[in-house]
């Protein structure tokens, strides 16, 4: 399981961040404060950390130096959200830089992006009933394989990353066809459909009002 630090110094924040990176199968670690995330980061391993710039005892800027030094890939997540914040944060070596407020969703996509440049992506990912696997790019129910088109793959594995969390459909546009989507544009709505009918999952993955779709999942 890959480990994520996360140095936040608001609780509910931190709480927010763990809460759903634990649903999507990571293990976390928060660190309140700075010297707290230089303790964990010296003491243990971890394949990314989350950081936020102002935190009290040793700032965010400070333990990217340390956490660099160290090989673990950094995203910020900060309050400073001026250009002129994040092109320090990247110039300083950040792999990413994500201001706040920010969609869980997007948070999700950014740590999968991060950890897939530095091949410390899982390969497998069991949800419910079915097997996927990345790097061979199927999709099982025991030993049965489960015919997908590419983009109904990779809908799939947006909705397994994101379990339980309600995405709106012009994320889901931009995440799996990457590009703007239309308010008129069926296209979500009906790969959708195709998927949970290969899958079975007419029960498990279902339209949120308003909003667009989430793939429940027992915790």
């Amino acid at each position: 399981m890959l480990k994520i630090l996360i140095a936040e110094d608001e609780e509910p924040i931190a709480n927010l961040v763990k809460l759903n990176l634990q649903k999507a199968g990571y293990e976390c670690v928060w660190a309140p404060d700075g010297v707290k995330a230089a303790d964990y980061m010296m003491n243990d391993a971890f394949d990314l950390v989350l950081l936020d710039i102002m935190l009290p005892g040793i700032d965010g800027y400070e333990l990217l130096e340390y956490a660099r030094k160290l090989g673990f890939p950094v995203i910020f997540l900060t309050a400073l959200g001026t250009t002129d914040h994040k092109v320090k944060g990247l110039r300083l070596g950040a792999d990413d830089y994500l201001p706040k407020p920010f969609e869980i969703a997007e948070l999700l996509a950014r740590v999968e992006a991060v950890l897939r440049r530095f091949n410390k992506t899982k390969d497998i990912i069991e949800v419910h009933d079915i097997v996927i696997n990345e790097t061979s790019h199927t999709v099982k129910r025991g030993e049965e394989e489960i015919s997908l088109t590419m983009k109904e793959f990779d809908l799939l594995l947006l909705f397994a990353r994101n379990r339980n969390i309600a995405l709106y459909r012009d994320a889901i546009y931009e995440n799996v066809w990457g590009g703007e989507y239309g308010e008129q544009s069926r296209t979500v709505d009906l790969h959708v459909q195709r998927l949970k009918k290969k899958l079975k999952w007419e029960d498990k993955i279902v339209a949120v009002y308003k909003v667009g779709y989430r793939l429940n999942v027992e915790k």
